[in-house]
């Protein structure tokens, strides 16, 4: 299989790319970086620096789209709402146009989302045929989407990945985490009643390898574990398996004063369930957050407790 990777050095391009060439695919992946890609995913990867000289994607059987500046971090301000964007909108363009001038286009077009997809939803359950309550993520997601339907055709089948918090021992949220609770600075955000839907990183890579194997797959997949859990279930779990206490509570209005309207992604929350996976007999390895931090924390007890 001779996949195109956007976003391959990024968390889960990273693992993605490696358990592709396990098993034995051929993997060619656009970075603006190639130096710093062949040293993160090896020289057995295949390196493209633009799309710019490519008039099609003839000879690939897979295209994933995984590329995006990071929406955590900073706040967003009208310049970094227009980076956040472009650098989603404009590469997802590309593709599609690339896909739709192909003679032999690529079977399958897997392409970020996000569950911002949704907006705030409060505590009800989110499927894939849930309709958005609207904001900033919504209205990203939403064209981002869009652009990588166009490349939908009788050859190509699309599949979007509405991705919640992934998590992995090796960045993201949960490396962020894991410090202040190590140091025995654990807290509950806001009320702690807002939901938090995740996925252990296996199970994100192998939910995109099924979908590629899967030719039933198409449209909008939920990318989470079955079973979110709250902001304070969260923090429980995440101090237990860390050995260290959780006493504290940051108010919602010192979150908001200090990230502004990105707060939304830490206060308001979402409850998603990832019923087209599981309707096409996609078996989880990890479906709840006490084994995913388990196994993700393994061999990391003893820095816990310094």
């Amino acid at each position: 299989m001779r996949v195109f990777i956007t976003g391959g050095t990024g968390l889960i391009g990273k693992v993605l790319v490696s358990t592709l060439l396990k098993r034995g695919s051929e993997v060619v992946v656009l970075t603006r970086n190639p130096a710093k890609a062949s040293k993160l995913l090896g020289e057995k990867v295949r390196l493209c620096s633009s799309l710019d000289s490519m008039q099609s994607l003839d000879g690939y059987d897979v295209v994933i789209n995984l590329a995006g500046e990071p929406i955590a971090g900073k706040w967003w301000t009208k310049k970094q709402k227009n980076r956040l964007c472009n650098s989603r909108w404009n590469i997802t363009r590309r593709l599609s146009e690339l896909i739709q001038a192909s003679q032999t286009p690529p079977s399958v077009f897997i392409s970020g989302s996000a569950v911002g997809y949704y907006g705030a939803q409060s505590d009800n359950v989110i499927i894939e045929s849930t309709e958005s309550r609207g904001g900033f993520t919504h209205l990203l997601c939403q064209k981002w989407e869009a652009l990588a339907l166009a490349a939908a055709s009788d050859q190509t089948r699309v599949c979007l990945l509405r991705t919640g918090i992934v998590l992995s021992r090796s960045g993201g949220m949960l490396a962020l985490l894991t410090l202040p609770f190590r140091l025995g600075l654990g807290s509950v955000l806001g009320k702690g009643t807002q939901y938090i839907s995740w996925i252990h990183i296996q199970d994100m890579v192998n939910a995109v390898l099924f979908l590629i194997n899967t030719p039933e797959a198409d449209g909008v997949f939920n990318m989470t574990a079955p079973h979110a859990v709250t902001n304070k279930r969260f923090t429980n779990i995440l101090s237990s398996t860390l050995y260290r206490p959780q006493i504290f509570r940051i108010p919602a209005f010192l979150i908001r004063l200090a990230m502004g309207e990105s707060a939304t992604m830490l206060v308001d929350g979402q409850r998603v369930y990832p019923q087209k996976l599981l309707d096409l007999h996609y078996n989880f390895a990890f479906e709840h957050l006490d084994e995913a931090l388990r196994n993700l924390m393994k061999g990391k007890k003893k820095s816990a407790k310094l």
